[in-house]
């Protein structure tokens, strides 16, 4: 458990949250109640303070099993480093998250003075769940994506920015129309310069939303066959973005699970 001031406030704030701000709507930022991601939090607000990034990852557990240093994401981090080295790549993604507690997490230091010159975004998938959305929920959701972008533009003015869509997921196949109407509503926030969409659902599964062979272990998080192919998606645009990888890498080494520690 944390003793710190400012823990304190976050576990205070976080109770008080969860008691007033249930059904919150997407777009107003939210903390997350446990110590675990409160702990987590700080480590990575203590990243973002050691700066070196140029390149900003943030999302959910998706994002987050890609760059963590959890040793049983080893494959995950090792093709990380393969397809990032050079660029000073850091993650700052945190499983379950909802696009709510990521604007809390992007309005409480983990972007504060980082200024990256790309931010990639992907989020939205546990707003989503497991269950078809209605309009006003499919609303809700798009209104939250455009607060993020908004935060990012505003902690960090001179990023470019690749809002990836939210990935198909076969847990429950009924929610396929429910993230292609969220990533058709995403797309229009894309101008081709300063906010880049890039959809990899053709590349992931077939044109029912059935997820090819290989991508997905549990039928949501990519194995590393499917983090490859977010990969190849991004580099042409962080190639444009950035140039080519250095040959050294200055970025912050990946932090991890505070609850898989060792006590």
């Amino acid at each position: 458990m944390i003793s710190t001031p400012r823990a304190l406030a976050l576990i205070g704030f976080a109770t008080f949250a969860t008691a007033h701000f249930a059904v919150a709507a997407v777009d107003q930022p939210v903390p997350r109640a446990d110590a675990n991601s409160q702990q987590a939090h700080e480590d990575l607000v203590a990243k973002a303070k050691r700066g070196g990034i140029d390149l900003y990852f943030v999302g959910d557990s998706i994002t987050r099993r890609w760059g963590t240093s959890d040793a049983s994401y080893a494959a995950m981090l090792a093709n990380w480093r393969a397809n990032f080295f050079g660029w000073n790549a850091a993650d700052f993604g945190w499983g379950a998250d909802r696009i709510e507690h990521i604007l809390w997490r992007l309005e409480h230091g983990e972007l504060d003075g980082v200024n990256p010159k790309v931010i990639v975004i992907l989020a939205g998938t546990n707003n989503v769940g497991t269950e078809p959305a209605d309009d006003a929920t499919i609303s809700d959701i798009t209104a939250g994506m455009k607060a993020l972008l908004a935060v990012c533009r505003t902690k960090a003015p001179a990023a470019k920015i690749i809002l990836t869509a939210i990935f198909p997921r076969n847990d429950n196949p009924a929610v396929i129309p429910t993230i292609r109407r969220l990533n058709e509503n995403f797309s229009h926030f894309a101008d081709g310069k300063t906010v880049r969409f890039l959809d990899l659902s053709d590349s992931l599964a077939d044109k029912d939303g059935t997820l090819f062979p290989g991508m997905m272990g549990d039928k949501l998080h990519p194995t590393v066959k499917g983090y490859q192919v977010w990969a190849d998606g991004m580099k042409p645009i962080l190639t444009e973005f950035l140039g080519p990888p250095a040959k050294t890498d200055h970025a912050p080494p990946p932090t991890d699970d505070p609850s898989a520690r060792v006590k």
